[in-house]
């Protein structure tokens, strides 16, 4: 479910907090692809990471995780941009262009980078190491903490107001064989295992936001639905916006809040 940023970020943290191992995180990543290396988009980047500049011979991802234990953080938060929604990435720069290509990226605030997957070919991610644009007024940017409470009822409440907006445009539509076709979306998405201890209502909030944005998905594979003119098929389109935002911050909400719950783990142990 949702993502290889949202897999590296929980492994990795239940790994810094001592409640998994280096080899269960690169397995966790075995279900988005065979093989998966590292660079960093510059010098200084390179040097901090003891990882390669990016156009040289990548390492393995292990030695990622040995630069984050030795820099000792354990706060790395997910992030799922958009355009017009790009909060969490700071000033601009390289990262920023890097992670909205991407729609995702794990920010380590606290460090000042942040990491890019890309899907470079058949079975194989290349992760890039950015160095952190700041903000003149702001400093280094940081994910807004979104409560999972709030994150769960936004989630519901967009779900309500996106159907009674659709059926009050009277551009919804039932369409023959959706359920089956849901459930092949479903059982085709990869299913990564999570680190033993993840707390049971992320997993909840993280299942239902799949699913949820599976059945946006199909929504815009289906475009313009109902619709019977331009004007109507943007005001659909408008009516299903707010469900892909509540979607984002629900899978962010969720991971990040079993981040903050391995490292306070740590933290007490």
């Amino acid at each position: 479910m949702c993502c290889p940023s949202a897999t590296l970020a929980v492994w990795s943290s239940a790994w810094l907090s001592g409640a998994a191992a280096s080899d269960d995180v690169l397995d966790a990543l075995q279900v988005w692809g065979e093989a998966h290396e590292v660079v960093a988009h510059d010098d200084a980047t390179a040097e901090v990471f003891d990882v390669p500049v990016s156009g040289e011979v990548p390492a393995p991802p292990a030695r990622l995780l040995g630069a984050l234990r030795r820099l000792g953080t354990t706060d790395g938060r997910l992030v799922l941009p958009v355009a017009g929604d790009v909060r969490g990435l700071g000033a601009g720069g390289p990262f920023a262009s890097a992670a909205l290509r991407a729609g995702e990226a794990l920010v380590f605030a606290d460090l000042g980078f942040g990491v890019v997957p890309q899907h470079v070919a058949e079975g194989l991610w290349r992760w890039t190491v950015f160095t952190l644009t700041s903000h003149p007024l702001s400093g280094t940017p940081a994910p807004e903490y979104v409560p999972l409470g709030e994150a769960e009822h936004g989630l519901t409440e967009a779900v309500r107001e996106s159907a009674g907006t659709l059926q009050a445009l009277d551009v919804a539509r039932d369409r023959p064989g959706v359920r089956a076709e849901l459930s092949a979306r479903l059982r085709a998405r990869p299913r990564p295992e999570w680190p033993p201890g993840m707390p049971g209502r992320t997993l909840r909030v993280l299942q239902r936001a799949e699913e949820i944005g599976t059945i946006l998905g199909l929504a815009q594979a289906d475009e313009p639905g109902g619709a019977v003119s331009a004007s109507a098929a943007a005001r659909r389109a408008e009516a299903l916006r707010p469900l892909g935002d509540a979607v984002r911050r629900a899978r962010c909400a969720a991971v990040n809040e079993a981040i903050r719950l391995f490292a306070r783990t740590s933290e007490t142990s």
